[in-house]
């Protein structure tokens, strides 16, 4: 079983392409919502953050944008933040790799946005990067509730640069274009991993 690690830096469509992915029949395990359900009421982070950051339970259920602002900016929040989490995050998608290869996947997807930064490429066979030039990134961004341009400058300082990551790249995956050229480079990307085998 070939696994692809698909990534990109904030606002380069990398959940368009997760989901060209699944409509093609490629499980995609997506560490964000992994991360999403570890932090609800139930989930088995929300008990541990609840007590490290007892400032950001609101109604009885995490504030993400509160947690957001106060781990940004303090690294040791952070990395406390992520001494519950990444544990976590990697015992799921180490469960969804064996689950896949149990039921005979050829390719499976690991759609993780801090891919390199977390060394998260040693898991993984191959890794697509999906790009588009910077101001269609900046408009796709700026869209977005809450944001900022220097909300904006601070997020691109913690992720590994565009070009940086094109380079470490085994596969480019264009989402500027237009959507059937991205769908079309996925096509290839899947037939090429899958006949490998």
């Amino acid at each position: 079983m070939e696994i692809l690690g698909l990534t990109g830096s904030i606002g380069m469509g990398k959940s368009t392409a997760a989901g060209m992915f699944r409509h093609l029949g490629v499980p995609v395990y997506d560490a964000d919502a992994n991360a999403h359900r570890l932090t609800k009421p139930d989930g088995a982070a929300f008990a541990d953050i609840a007590t490290l950051f007892p400032d950001v339970i609101v109604d009885g259920k995490i504030d993400r944008q509160l947690l957001g602002a106060r781990v940004f900016g303090d690294p040791a929040a952070l990395k406390a933040l992520e001494g519950i989490l990444h544990p976590l995050i990697r015992a799921a998608r180490n469960d969804f790799i064996r689950n896949c290869q149990r039921a005979g996947f050829a390719l499976v997807v690991l759609d993780i946005p801090l891919l390199f930064e977390t060394d998260g490429q040693k898991q993984c066979d191959n890794v697509a990067v999906v790009s588009a030039p910077a101001f269609i990134q900046k408009q796709r961004v700026m869209r977005r509730p809450g944001m900022s341009p220097q909300k904006f400058a601070e997020i691109l300082k913690k992720q590994m640069p565009d070009r940086e990551k094109r380079r470490k790249a085994d596969f480019i995956i264009p989402t500027g274009l237009g959507r059937a050229v991205t769908f079309r480079v996925i096509q290839s990307i899947i037939s090429e991993l899958t006949h490998r085998n």
